[in-house]
């Protein structure tokens, strides 16, 4: 039996079973075996196109020409074909139509835009009723930990009191959530919470050399990394909160 495609980095192997599961329920349900998939902000193809491998008709919506680029020489080394059109979040019915996907991804977005409100609120009209929307963002609460393990204990502090998760103007990323804040913006959005689930628990956190010199490390780290994925509190320290949401 032929494996089925997946990305390679072991860092989305938690999302990427979660999406698998999504569509195939969703082809199942519709008699579909290709649905349409939009991947906002979707970069290079990480996602995009895997899922094009699995059959699924995938849109890339993306505001640099240069990560569109790669995005098609990614496609065409893997034999598939993605549409990329160029655009922002916040106007997303207006590239690709309202109501024109059965799922969309809205993967490291969300802490880069300069209204989360906006872009994911236009995220909710591009999926179908029913449909599904993906969404991983960076964690609150795992950048106090990453930056007290690090011995930036400051940093931390400034981390925990920042309405943003930011340690201050040399921190790279705009903005981070909790799990309360970010089940607040997707149901904002009039999108329905599903589960959310923590993404790179302990992976950014065990030392590289244990996994690429022990034999099995990282085939263990993986189940290590499904298995707690909904675990109650161990999911609220990693490095990303993912959540399945559904339009109404």
């Amino acid at each position: 039996m032929t494996e089925r495609p997946r990305p390679r980095s072991m860092r989305t192997a938690v999302v990427w079973e979660i999406l698998r599961d999504v569509l195939d329920e969703s082809a199942k349900a519709s008699g579909r075996s290709g649905l349409d998939v939009l991947d906002a902000g979707g970069g290079t193809g990480g996602l995009a196109v895997p899922l094009a491998e699995l059959g699924h008709h995938v849109t890339v919506v993306d505001s640099s020409p240069d990560a569109l680029a790669g995005l098609e020489r990614r496609a065409a080394e893997a034999g598939v074909v993605v549409r990329a059109l160029q655009g922002d979040a916040d106007g997303l019915p207006d590239v690709v139509g309202p109501d024109s996907a059965d799922l969309v991804l809205c993967h490291s977005v969300l802490e880069y835009v300069d209204d989360p409100v906006a872009a994911l609120s236009s995220i909710a009209r591009t999926v179908r009723p029913g449909g599904a929307v993906s969404v991983l963002a960076a964690n609150q609460v795992a950048a106090v930990l990453h930056r007290a393990l690090a011995g930036h204990f400051e940093d931390a502090r400034r981390v925990l009191s920042s309405a943003q998760g930011r340690w201050g103007e040399g921190d790279p990323m705009p903005r981070r959530f909790t799990s309360g804040m970010l089940a607040e913006l997707i149901q904002g959005a009039g999108l329905r919470v599903g589960e959310v689930h923590g993404v790179r628990v302990f992976t950014d956190l065990v030392p590289s050399g244990i996994i690429d010199g022990e034999r099995g490390a990282a085939d263990e780290l993986a189940a290590l990394e499904k298995a707690v994925s909904m675990h109650p509190v161990l999911k609220d320290v990693a490095t990303q909160l993912h959540a399945l949401a559904r339009r109404r």
